[in-house]
């Protein structure tokens, strides 16, 4: 049915449970695996003319979210390895995640984006869930979002 499947990861709680459903699911599919961690551009400060001595340059910036891409990816790529899924891992700079995500799939020949919410509802979905949400709107190929649902005593 897919036979490449992107996941997407920030390093949370959240996402880490969602990839890992998508590592199960792209087991029983017998599909390949693309984690992509998505970081923000590189903001110049503000205060040009007073660059604080602590702040990074655009190279040490980049360097630190390419460590902590591989970081996230890590832990997908490492569940991959144990169920024997082919997995390939991306970390990638724009200041919308949700339309790096749809590129990434659409460059990288992916045919599903298995993605997260974080099962709220009323109030709580208008103020989280926006990249799930973004990603919904501008892609072409089918999405599926993974819902986690807050157990009884349980924190997301």
């Amino acid at each position: 049915m897919y036979r490449k499947i992107l996941i997407t990861t920030d390093g949370s709680a959240v996402s880490s449970k969602t990839a890992c459903a998508g590592v199960q699911f792209a087991e029983q599919l017998g599909a390949e695996v693309l984690v992509l961690f998505v970081a923000p551009e590189y903001q110049y400060p503000i205060y040009v003319e007073i660059i604080p001595p602590s702040y990074p340059s655009e190279d040490e910036y980049r360097a630190a979210m390419q460590r902590a891409g591989r970081e996230h990816t890590q832990d997908v790529a490492d569940s991959c390895a144990r169920r024997n899924v082919r997995c390939e891992a991306i970390t990638a700079f724009h200041e919308s995640a949700a339309l790096k995500i749809v590129d990434v799939a659409q460059q990288h020949g992916c045919d599903l984006i298995f993605m997260g919410s974080h099962g709220r509802s009323g109030w709580g979905q208008l103020l989280l869930g926006s990249v799930t949400n973004k990603v919904l709107q501008h892609s072409k190929i089918p999405v599926l979002v993974h819902r986690l649902i807050k157990e009884p005593g349980q924190a997301l």
